[in-house]
């Protein structure tokens, strides 16, 4: 019983001191990187809604801060995301038997050019995209638009990030 006691507490030993070098768990490494500039997305999109811009640069900023232990910086920094919204539109997805629309679509389209000054290898110019439906009796505003943003926004900065920094 002695034995079998040192044994499990000699595993659980080995297991604990056992790493994979340096891990996050947000799936991301900043590798050697300390700084990271995320400067102003502007909408260059069709249709321009007034708060998207600044919403969206915000929202990208607060990923990256809160899932890494990078300093936000506007001067030089060792990783840099500049880009632009190329698209926010709006469309009816599914109809009522009276032409109506009983489902609507938002979708956002960002496009990203990554540089990553310590590795260069790492840089990529890629657009990412994302929608939301809606029910089609409701208007895109107030917190049916929150929560478009909110989803929206959510999945194309982990796409952003993962693309960066998830090396799997």
């Amino acid at each position: 019983m002695r034995t079998t006691k040192i044994i499990i507490a000699l595993l659980l030993l080995a297991f604990s001191m056992q790493s994979c070098g340096i891990y996050s768990f947000t799936g991301g490494s900043v590798g050697e990187a300390k700084t990271i500039q995320i400067p102003f997305f502007p909408n260059n999109a069709s249709f321009v809604e007034p708060t998207l811009s600044q919403e969206f640069t915000l929202a990208l900023q607060d990923k990256f801060l809160q899932q890494t232990n990078l300093k936000l910086t506007s001067g030089t920094a060792d990783l840099v995301f500049e880009g632009e919204i190329t698209q926010y539109k709006e469309t009816p997805i599914a109809a009522t038997a009276n032409q109506r629309a009983s489902q609507s679509r938002l979708t956002i389209s960002v496009k990203v050019r990554f540089y990553n000054n310590l590795k260069e290898e790492d840089n990529y110019d890629k657009t990412f995209s994302h929608f939301f439906d809606y029910d089609g009796d409701s208007q895109l505003t107030g917190a049916v638009l929150d929560e478009a943003y909110k989803e929206i926004f959510e999945r194309i900065t982990q796409d952003i990030f993962n693309e960066a920094l998830a090396k799997w």
